[in-house]
């Protein structure tokens, strides 16, 4: 897609989102603070279908608003199955902010032993490209993908648009293809510092509708290659290699190594750290992982009981 294209989209999608939103002092903050980065422009410079919007504040002051406007939200859902309790931490010394799901780790729409899998692709055959009538030219709807605005929009049988239907410790997934992060905030480019690829830096901003593409961003896609540019989450990255090269993209040896060495550097025979590292990825999965880590040996991560436990569960 042509950037224009690009920018028109995000804006129609954010309002979308923004006009969902019953708290008029919570819309008015979203409205001036939010960034829109990832994979979702990433699809569209590539015309493929877009997975999800990747939406972050530049404040804590958004964050925590958001963040404590959908758990709210989300709470009736324990009627449907959800009976444990749900609430925001925002009064960490590191300035964190966490979604505190009581037993449980994470939480879903249809409850907690339904798998769902966050920050994981899910199947092309089920994504909707948001698209919209927003193209300059009419052959390019087409182009991008079949789908049209209507489909990603509609309502889902009877049910709001934009509620959220999954939570986990770093980040709130809503309906119709938005995840609000929380683990980071702050300007663009505080917020990619703690990003791993480098083709997922390319931004939009709300308060003033500007798209901006990087050099090193676009030159990565092009190529369709894999630059890691550092993470506090590098099991996550490494993890999420999958996703990349079933796509079709490659990384070369060098990368990997710097993946590695950050690795290294972890302890991941600490519970906590590797609690921490494995949010973000399969995550039913590894909640489980961890349950049954911690019931064998609460002080450390037993690594040959680790192996067992993987062999069993995937």
């Amino acid at each position: 897609m042509k950037a224009k294209t690009i920018k028109a989209t995000l804006r129609k999608k954010i309002d979308d989102w923004l006009s969902s939103i019953e708290d008029d002092a919570i819309k008015m903050l979203a409205e001036k603070n939010t960034i829109v980065t990832g994979g979702s422009i990433a699809s569209m410079l590539l015309k493929e279908p877009v997975n999800d919007f990747d939406v972050y504040f530049r404040n804590k002051e958004t964050a925590v608003a958001v963040a404590k406007y959908y758990v709210e939200r989300f709470k009736p859902a324990k009627q449907r199955g959800i009976e444990c309790a749900v609430w925001v931490d925002d009064a960490a010394d590191d300035g964190r902010i966490r979604i505190v799901v009581k037993s449980a780790g994470i939480a879903s729409e249809e409850g907690t032993e339904k798998p769902y899998e966050y920050f994981e692709a899910r199947p092309e055959d089920a994504a909707t490209s948001y698209v919209g009538e927003v193209m300059d030219d009419p052959g390019e709807i087409e182009d991008a993908n079949e789908n049209t605005e209507s489909a990603a929009l509609e309502v889902e049988d009877g049910k709001p648009r934009y509620r959220p239907i999954f939570l986990s410790t770093n980040a709130i997934t809503l309906s119709h293809k938005m995840q609000i992060v929380l683990r980071f905030y702050g300007e663009p480019d505080a917020i990619h510092e703690n990003y791993d690829y480098v083709h997922c830096t390319n931004f939009w901003t709300s308060w003033d509708g500007n798209l901006v593409l990087r050099q090193p961003a676009l030159e990565a896609l092009l190529e369709k290659e894999l630059r890691y540019v550092g993470s506090k989450y590098p099991v996550c990255s490494i993890i999420r290699l999958r996703k990349f090269i079933r796509r079709g993209w490659s990384i070369n040896a060098g990368q990997m190594l710097k993946i590695m060495m950050q690795i290294s550097a972890l302890d991941l025979t600490d519970h906590k750290v590797l609690q921490d590292q494995l949010t973000g990825v399969d995550a039913m999965y590894f909640v489980q992982l961890m349950s049954k880590l911690k019931e064998s040996d609460p002080d450390k991560v037993n690594s040959a009981y680790l192996c067992e436990i993987v062999d069993r569960m995937f």
